[in-house]
């Protein structure tokens, strides 16, 4: 409760959730300065004043229309619950009839988590090139390598500590930001006509190469994203004050370096990185300092932004189970090992394959994008649900379609130039959710439910039937059913053909994963009484399945409040006031591939029996004591009609 008042305290509009907003939410938009620019010199080898000031227009602009307009003013308003992110959107829309809706989220989730990829890459390795203006032998590879290392180690052990001085440093960063860029500004006043659309316009137009140049200004905005799935964390209030400032840091740098490049039109050259020439220097050490914390910063805010993806991913049967820690007490931060495991070895694959800044930036945004795209098209449909006028709706998202389109064309260019590294990671993860997603819902079309007030009597009778040896004191099923009045036909199975088990108390337990990102709260029903009962655990998206550990608080409760005996029924052990003994029963439905499904469902089935490798055992995934599980399987049954029946003929 502590924990949940703090975040509460955080999420309100205060000058210490401003200061915390800026450390958690804009690291990855406020690294760009550290290569944006430059990528806009590598676009066009004949650098003039009517380009800068054109770029930087595009810039400002693009900040303004996708950052400010489309994120900060308007899809913070579509929270879960004061949640946010791509799947908190997707959770809101699900229950449209239009059921295609889970397949453009994981796709704007696998783009994402890709993008997740390759921003500690491009952020650090920019940030360290600073070095090479002291030095040029500088080994950037190496040094760039050991600052993600480090990072990624960490994770296990949490960032609180860390942590609590994000916020103050992006205020030293982004403050530098602005100092730097409004020192230069004043060498070269004109610049200051990149507030005018009118020349952002003129550049695309008159520009044969304006796909290269949309595609170096994209990357302005990269960080846009996180703005939406930080709102949970940092509350819109906060995120829309702390941007006024981090925009105005960000132009006022951006402006800067146009005005640096043009007065020094003839010393620019492909790898002058305009940002730091903005610097004297004496002030370099310190400005490749701040670069290198600002980067950690930014990479720390990806990190955890894709362990809570997957974490909601599992949620919402995207993502098979996989083990998560909580490294401190901290509401939300988590750890998942697989995950961040996964993330540390395709960073270094980047910066070992890619090398330099300069050709990340070729691979970089293009996923991104994709996910930008998706994020309109879902906030689309949350605006129909929310009885916006058709009116406004369609020109909203017709016009940020539009815009986005035109990058994603524009990116596509860099396909070839690594681009399709991050495609084929979010390639790669999209097909593991699709499939992952797909394959329950075949499993759940063959599952039998049994209405279970027909089983009442039997129950009873086995309950009193001394001749069946006793099995458990407590025997806990998990079930699927959603309906209190049904049960799985493989639970009754179980209980009463394959080795009747006795027990005193029967228990059907129930988990509910809903659209609400923090539910967590249960029902209890005494459906037979002192003999069968059945718990309802709803948990939120966000809340993790430690069943173990909420099934022991609620049978305390239930103890308190004397609608439960705890104490064992064997005669010796009662007389001691000794608790029963609970065992939990899991029932894994095996697929053989000989069963008659269809040849898209048998493809599906036998891609998931590959990729549930990839996760842990539901006992692991739900946190329960392994020495009081058992785990029984049963085939997946499919009715069919046979083709050619067996003919009996007599002997």
């Amino acid at each position: 409760m502590m924990e949940n008042n703090k975040a509460e305290h955080l999420s309100k509009f205060s000058f210490w959730g401003v200061i915390v907003t800026l450390g958690i939410v804009y690291g990855d938009i406020g690294t760009s300065p550290l290569y944006v620019m430059k990528a806009i010199i590598g676009a066009n080898p004949h650098l003039d004043v009517n380009y800068i000031i054109g770029a930087v227009s595009c810039i400002i602009w693009t900040i303004t229309l996708q950052t400010t307009i489309k994120y900060v003013l308007i899809t913070l308003r579509a929270d879960n619950k004061g949640e946010g992110g791509i799947l908190a959107l997707y959770a809101l829309v699900r229950k449209s009839k239009k059921k295609w809706l889970y397949v453009i989220a994981i796709i704007g989730a696998s783009t994402l988590i890709a993008d997740g990829i390759i921003t500690p890459s491009i952020t650090v390795v920019s940030a360290i090139e600073g070095l090479k203006g002291l030095n040029s032998e500088t080994p950037v590879v190496p040094i760039s390598i050991l600052i993600i290392s480090v990072l990624f180690l960490i994770q296990q052990f949490g960032t609180k500590i860390i942590g609590k001085s994000f916020g103050p440093m992006m205020v030293i960063w982004f403050s530098m930001l602005g100092i730097l860029g409004l020192i230069e500004i004043f060498k070269f006043a004109p610049i200051l006509k990149a507030f005018n659309p009118y020349y952002a316009a003129n550049l695309l137009i008159t520009s044969p190469s304006w796909f290269l140049i949309l595609g170096a200004v994209f990357l302005c905005t990269t960080g846009a994203e996180a703005l939406y799935s930080d709102l949970g964390h940092c509350g819109i209030k906060n995120i829309r004050v702390s941007w006024i400032f981090v925009k105005l840091t960000l132009i006022l740098n951006y402006l800067g370096q146009g005005a640096w490049v043009i007065t020094h039109l003839d010393s620019v050259t492909e790898t002058t990185n305009p940002f730091y020439a903005l610097m004297p220097e004496s002030f370099l050490i310190f400005g490749v300092t701040m670069a290198t914390v600002a980067a950690i910063i930014a990479s720390q805010a990806l990190i955890s932004g894709s362990f809570t993806i997957f974490s909601e991913g599992m949620s919402l049967n995207f993502w098979p189970r996989q083990r998560i820690k909580y490294p401190t007490e901290v509401k939300g931060q988590l750890y998942i090992p697989f995950v961040n495991w996964f993330l540390y070895i395709f960073c270094i694959v980047m910066v070992l394959y890619f090398q330099t800044s300069s050709n990340m930036e070729a691979a970089y945004g293009l996923s991104i994008t994709i996910t930008m795209l998706i994020t309109t098209l879902l906030l689309g449909f949350y605006l129909r649900m929310q009885n916006i006028k058709t009116v406004f709706v369609i020109p909203f998202v017709a016009v940020f379609l539009t815009i986005e389109l035109a990058f994603l064309t524009a990116n596509m260019f860099k396909f070839m130039h690594g681009g399709w590294v991050t495609i084929l990671i979010a390639g790669a993860i999209f097909s593991i959710m699709f499939v992952w997603f797909n394959a329950r819902i075949i499993k759940n079309k063959y599952m039998q439910f049994l209405e279970i007030k027909s089983f009442y009597r039997i129950l009873s009778d086995i309950n009193k039937d001394v001749t069946i040896p006793k099995y458990s004191t407590n025997l806990v099923y998990l079930s699927k059913a959603n309906i209190k009045t049904d049960i799985e036909g493989k639970i009754i199975y179980s209980i009463i053909n394959k080795q009747p088990k006795r027990a005193d108390n029967y228990w059907i337990l129930h988990i509910d994963h809903l659209d609400d990102p923090t539910t967590f709260e249960y029902t209890f029903e005494k459906l037979i009484p002192d003999t069968l009962y059945r718990i309802n655990i709803k948990l939120g998206f966000q809340v993790q399945p430690l069943i173990n550990l909420y099934f022991r608080q609620i049978i305390d409760e239930l103890v308190e409040n004397k609608e439960f005996d705890l104490t064992s029924n064997y005669p010796s052990l009662r007389k001691n006031n000794i608790p029963g003994d609970f065992r939990f029963i899991i029932i894994h439905r095996v697929y053989n591939q000989n069963q008659g499904l269809m040849f898209k469902e048998r493809f599906t089935m036998n891609l998931y029996n590959i990729i549930k490798h990839l996760g842990i055992t539901d006992s692991r995934a739900y946190g329960l004591d392994t020495s009081n599980i058992t785990v029984e399987s049963v085939p997946l049954v499919i009715k069919r009609e046979y083709k050619n029946k067996i003919k009996r003929v007599e002997v």
